[in-house]
């Protein structure tokens, strides 16, 4: 099934590439042949180049070549979506006998429009506060609770050094209590990570109850041994089917990913569990939700969807998962899935946002007006 999957996708990408070179010749007849092959190499390159960067992931690549090689192939991916969707529009309405004056060159602006406020987009995280009463009680002195929850930051070749020092500057500016990361802190490698360093980065976190995080399916495809060696240098918490109780009392459950076909069930992390006490539960990818409210859990934390990241992936991601973005509350659990606060690939929002959630935790005794 996976071998026709990327057997279909490759096509797809063969028929997306002829397609815009063939409308670029019939726009621009006079180019010569020379410059014809030329820019079918470039095509050819850049649309291979996102399959070489991730089948080279770990390898001693000089950094400007590993991470220029990721970032140009993944933007073009996304380029040739909206380039054709944009030149089908002016096909159809040609179809349709109406005229769309230099059509090749107005898709060409329209899919460059859509693609720098797509950029924008991702690089101006939204801050969303969301309070929460809770029935259960913590200790009077933590009330409210500040927890600052992200998730997909997928550091690596596409975010780098400079992206996770804003992103730290970003979560430390909420002045949180605790900080969870729901999964894929850690894009395909832990390589581009010793390389620059970043490890200085995360160490400026700050959270006097503690940073958590929980590993997802990126930290199994970087090698989930590896991704614990490397956490193991910074302040954050590695949880893998574990429960922690913060001081005030709040109970954190962090799963173990989907990834690993071993993992503890919720109800049996629930049975080392104090029910008078709130449950927070992290678990990388959104799926039992619905289980998981039964069980009696008090607040759920998920990533992993991006919500699709690009329209009309968002569509897709919005059919999959029971819950594929925001927050919403079940008959007992608050459950909130974030889009990420960074992504993997391609640098876009479109449909979409990159989030930084911060919860505010208010128990029976300090519950708001």
């Amino acid at each position: 099934m996976l071998i026709l999957v990327l057997l279909l996708f490759t096509a797809i990408l063969f028929w997306a590439n002829a397609y815009i070179f063939v409308r670029l010749v019939q726009t621009l007849p006079v180019l010569p042949s020379q410059a014809r092959v030329f820019v079918a190499v470039i095509m050819a390159v850049a649309t291979c180049g996102l399959f070489l960067s991730i089948a080279l992931r770990g390898s001693a690549l000089p950094a400007i070549f590993s991470r220029g090689l990721f970032q140009i192939s993944s933007v073009w991916l996304v380029f040739l979506l909206y380039m054709v969707l944009s030149l089908l529009v002016v096909d159809v309405a040609a179809w349709l006998r109406i005229t769309i004056p230099h059509g090749f060159w107005v898709a060409l602006s329209v899919c460059i429009i859509v693609l720098l406020s797509g950029h924008y987009r991702y690089k101006h995280p939204s801050v969303n506060v969301v309070p929460v009463s809770l029935d259960q009680t913590c200790d009077e002195a933590v009330n409210p609770l500040t927890v600052v929850a992200v998730s997909d930051i997928h550091l690596g070749e596409g975010t780098g050094r400079e992206a996770l020092a804003h992103y730290v500057d970003l979560i430390n500016a909420q002045h949180p209590d605790v900080i969870v990361i729901a999964g894929d802190l850690i894009d395909n490698s832990v390589h581009p990570l010793y390389r620059d360093h970043m490890s200085e980065e995360l160490a400026r976190l700050t959270a006097p109850q503690g940073i958590y995080m929980v590993p997802g399916n990126h930290e199994y495809i970087s090698g989930i041994d590896e991704v614990a060696r490397f956490i193991a240098d910074t302040p954050i918490m590695l949880l893998r089917d574990s429960v922690v109780t913060l001081p005030g009392g709040l109970q954190l459950i962090g799963r173990d990913d989907k990834s690993n076909p071993s993992r503890a069930t919720l109800s049996t992390l629930m049975s080392r569990t104090d029910t008078s006490r709130p449950i927070f539960v992290l678990d990388h990818q959104p799926y039992g939700i619905a289980e998981a409210d039964a069980l009696g859990i008090d607040l759920l934390f998920c990533g992993h969807t991006h919500r699709g990241q690009v329209w009309p992936l968002t569509w897709v991601t919005d059919g999959l998962f029971e819950q594929s973005h925001g927050y919403r509350r079940w008959s007992h659990a608050h459950v909130y899935v974030s889009q990420g606060l960074s992504l993997w690939g391609p640098p876009f929002r479109i449909g979409s946002i990159s989030e930084l959630v911060v919860f505010k935790l208010y128990t029976a005794f300090n519950a708001p007006s």
